[in-house]
This record gives structure tokens, sequence and C-alpha cells, in this order.
């Protein structure tokens, strides 16, 4: 790293300004929660703060044998956001390729990212500041994953397809059944978030004809709640016998087909 890149890397504590907009990840509350749980983490303004970013493609297009390809990119936000998304900032850390996606497989690819993870955790690496010119002990953490809806659902083992498919609603998901060729439809469900006293929800009209919303949105799973769930949930094998293991009640109260291997990290 040039000496340039390692002043940088202390950005997000000495430079950002106290604007109330959120012009960096630091300025977020996600952010500054995991500075106050783990202070001794955030002690050290160098420990590396990163972003899982993945998503698939087909190299040569839908005319010729299938092919997938995945590339799993590292994204460092301590730097400015002039610097954090240029490509000299982003690091390949993987590339995924078959004749289609991992599906729950992409655990089995993910493994040496997340042992490498977990060791940068517990025990960091000695690393050389080339701006102070003095060698300290590097720790890094991953503090969330940026996805597209598809691959959302191989990332985080909740299944994107179904009437069950919207995480957050879960088992009170109103989505439905169309009556002819029984496709899933969400048309009406985003009336319940909508403010108590919104115009919208008693629209008899425009929306499900004679129905009016009178529903809170449900209740948002605080992190606790959603550790309970996946601790619920069986190991299943990986490989071809992973695509015939349904976890017990999925479908019917929740779309979970795995407990993915994020879990694993300590924070």
């Amino acid at each position: 790293m040039c000496r340039k890149t390692a002043e940088h890397m202390t950005w997000h504590l000495a430079c950002r300004g106290e604007s109330e907009k959120i012009v960096h990840p630091a300025d977020a509350e996600a952010w500054k929660h995991f500075d106050r749980t783990y202070p001794n983490f955030a002690s050290d303004p160098r420990n590396v703060r990163l972003g899982l970013c993945t998503d698939g493609f087909t190299p040569f297009g839908h005319t010729t044998a299938p092919y997938s390809c995945w590339p799993v990119f590292l994204i460092v936000y301590n730097l400015p956001p002039s610097m954090c998304m240029k490509p000299e900032s982003i690091f390949l850390s993987l590339i995924i390729q078959g004749p289609q996606n991992p599906g729950k497989n992409i655990d089995v690819m993910l493994r040496p990212l997340i042992d490498e993870l977990k060791e940068l955790w517990y025990h960091g690496v000695q690393t050389y500041d080339r701006f102070r010119h003095q060698h300290f002990i590097m720790r890094a953490a991953l503090m969330w994953t940026i996805t597209d809806f598809p691959a959302y659902g191989m990332v985080c083992g909740w299944s994107t397809h179904g009437r069950l498919s919207c995480p957050y609603c879960q088992e009170n998901s109103k989505a439905f059944h169309l009556p002819n060729g029984r496709k899933i439809s969400f048309f009406d469900c985003h009336r319940q978030f909508l403010p108590l006293g919104h115009p919208f929800r008693k629209n008899r009209n425009d929306f499900k004809k004679g129905l009016a919303e009178n529903h809170a949105p449900p209740e948002r799973l605080s992190g606790d709640d959603m550790f309970r769930q996946i601790q619920q949930l069986p190991d299943i094998l990986f490989g071809k016998p992973s695509e015939r293991q349904v976890v017990e009640g999925f479908g019917d109260w929740h779309n979970w087909v795995k407990k993915n291997i994020f879990w694993e990290l300590p924070y």
C-alpha cells in the first residue's frame, strides 16, 4: 500500500464532517452501532471495514452453451467516497464459475474467505503503516453485503421465490396466487407501509376493489429474533444432495433454505 493510501485509511474518523446527511457509510447508524458494540476494534481507525458484493452474469451471452460467472468483490470503506469505489480500491476475492449459478452451494466457495475474516477478527496480521512508519496489528470486519434480490437469496439463505419471498414480511406476507396461472402477485402489499392516515389506505377503487387497508406493517425483527430463527435451522449437506433437502416449514411460515456461512462471523 502506498503512503498516500495509508494516510487515507483513517479518513472515516479524522476527516469526515458532522453533517446530518449520510455521505459515507461512517455517517450511518450501523457503523456507529458497530463502534459502540466493539470499542476495542474501533479504537484503531486503521482496522479495515469491508463490504462484500457479488452478482452473476453470463460471459458468453445466451446463445451459446449455458455458463455462469459470479465474481465476489471486497470494498474497503475506510477510504473517502472519492477513493473507495475506484477499481484500484476494490479487491476481487474469488470467481465462482460453472454451468449454472452456485445456489445454496455458494457457502462452499466462500469458506476460505470466511476463515480469513475470522482470523483477521480474532488475531489480525502484523502490517506496516507507510504513512506513520510503524508496525501495527491490523484487524478487519465485514460490515455488510451488497447484492441484488436473487443474489441476496443465495448469500443469506432466504429463498426469494414464492409467496414468502419478502424477508421483512416473512409469514405475514399478503402476497397471493393469481387465480389463472397460479403465479405469485404482490399487488397492493405496499399500502400497509403507508402512514395510518394516508388517503390511499381508504381508497377502495384504485387498488384491490372494495378493500381498505387498516393494518399496520409487520413488526420488523430484531437481530436477536433473527438469530433465534437461524439457530433452529438444521445443517444441510452441500453438493448435489443439498438441492433435495427442504427445511421443515419451508413455504408455510418461512423461506429459509440453509443457515448461511456469514453467521459464523462473531460480530
